[in-house]
């Protein structure tokens, strides 16, 4: 009954940096980490994440910030009214070197978050002719409801060089590892590739995200490392709220994997944007957050930690204004991210795509149990998962992989060809060998 990845070839060459395979990423939200809101701050942060396991830092955009149509008091991140310059709000260009090498120097490696769809409306860019958007009068063009913008038109090659000009500064000068690039699947294609494949040329280790699910099988062919799983993110939200079951996610990763096998999916289950347009995770997923933040570890693809998660955050932060995340002294979950971040790299077969192990679905007689194993040459991880608010007794198929296995707090287990459990409301059982 192994139902997931029997038609995927699993190779054991690296299509993607080698150091991402078992990472970790963490959104880096500046304005609202610290009270003080600047890099300078951020950079007394560091060491903490990384005793937590953190391995790549994904620094949401930090310059300028238009003033035309801005929303609120500070305005949106995304609005950007100058690529190569730093928003004072965060301190310096200095400030961001500053923190950049000292997060190299913890072995940390830093993504840019990258706005390519479009500009603050006074951006120095709108006055170059035809770089932008406009509507029959000459005016400027916005999309959805983002007032704050001007959509930009990658008809223009001037732009397009522009635009390159400004991403090879980012890494050759300043020395990012990477970019996210915002509303990715809004930007052609075309000039994805045609960029990416400039800037790997001096920088063939550097990691790219794209934020994107609905092209991701095009965008991830050339361009892009790592995509969104938005999908597997709303089904898990629904999972937690009682509106879909185990036998949707397994739905889910069947037509997944085989759609896109060499991508690298984003694994979370909270954002900037899910924070707050949606609420907490805590306000989505009720007393499944635990186990659904285990999930994002176990599954194929690369788990991502947002600014709050550690310390306890429990409430949306404003966007366009300061709004200092709060800290929960008691707050359990730190202490599971950092065991998690752990399990992660100890343990070979949960390595990203073609270095880690494909996961197969373990016969079961009860529809709430997610059970799954992965199992390598090297090891072998196997998870036994409650997802429903009640407690189930279930019997498990482990015929192939019974024997010897140790759980997350150090007990071994010996476990037959055939086990029965009984699991409270959402909870889990990681196992390895």
């Amino acid at each position: 009954m192994a139902l997931l990845s029997a038609t995927l070839v699993w190779a054991q060459e690296a299509s993607h940096p080698q150091w991402a395979y078992d990472a970790t990423i963490y959104e880096l939200n500046t304005r609202q980490l610290t009270p003080e809101g600047t890099f300078r701050a951020a950079e007394a942060v560091l060491p903490t994440l990384k005793e937590n396991g953190i391995d790549i830092i994904w620094v949401m955009p930090c310059q300028p910030i238009g003033k035309i149509t801005r929303k609120g008091t500070l305005g949106s991140y995304y609005s950007i009214i100058d690529y190569c310059q730093i928003n004072p709000e965060f301190g310096t260009l200095d400030d961001f070197k500053h923190f950049l090498q000292k997060a190299h120097e913890l072995g940390f490696k830093v993504i840019l978050d990258w706005v390519a769809n479009h500009t603050a409306p006074d951006s120095k860019w709108t006055e170059n002719p035809g770089w932008h958007y406009r509507d029959s009068l000459g005016n400027l063009m916005v999309q959805y409801d983002w007032t704050d913008i001007s959509k930009l038109d990658y008809h223009n090659q001037d732009m397009r060089q522009a635009m390159l000009q400004a991403m090879r500064w980012w890494m050759d000068e300043v020395g990012i590892d990477g970019f996210r690039c915002d509303v990715a699947g809004e930007v052609p294609t075309d000039f994805w590739n045609w960029a990416m494949s400039d800037l790997r040329r001096n920088h063939p280790d550097m990691f790219t995200l794209a934020e994107d699910e609905d092209k991701a099988q095009e965008l991830t062919e050339t361009a892009f490392d790592m995509y969104y799983g938005w999908t597997l993110h709303h089904i898990m939200n629904e999972v937690a709220q009682g509106k879909k079951t185990v036998a949707d996610l397994w739905a889910y990763f069947r037509k997944a994997e085989q759609l896109r096998p060499r991508a690298i999916r984003m694994n979370f289950i909270t954002n900037h944007d899910e924070n707050s347009w949606n609420g907490t995770a805590f306000e989505r997923m009720g007393d499944a957050v635990k186990l659904m933040a285990a999930f994002c570890y176990v599954v194929p693809g690369m788990p991502m930690i947002y600014t709050g998660q550690l310390v306890g955050n429990h409430h949306r932060l404003e966007f366009f204004e300061k709004d200092l995340i709060d800290h929960d002294e008691n707050y359990a979950l730190g202490a599971l991210y950092q065991r998690m971040n752990q399990l992660r790299q100890d343990n070979p077969a949960l390595q990203s795509n073609e270095l880690g192990a494909p996961m197969k679905r373990l016969p079961v007689d009860n529809d709430y149990i997610f059970a799954m194993v992965r199992p390598s040459k090297k090891n072998t991880v196997l998870v036994v998962m409650n997802m429903s608010a009640e407690p189930q007794t279930v019997t498990i198929d482990l015929t192939g992989y019974e024997g010897k296995y140790e759980c997350l707090c150090g007990h071994k287990h010996k476990l037959s060809n055939h086990e029965t459990l009984t699991l409270r409301p959402w909870q889990y059982k990681i196992l390895r060998k």
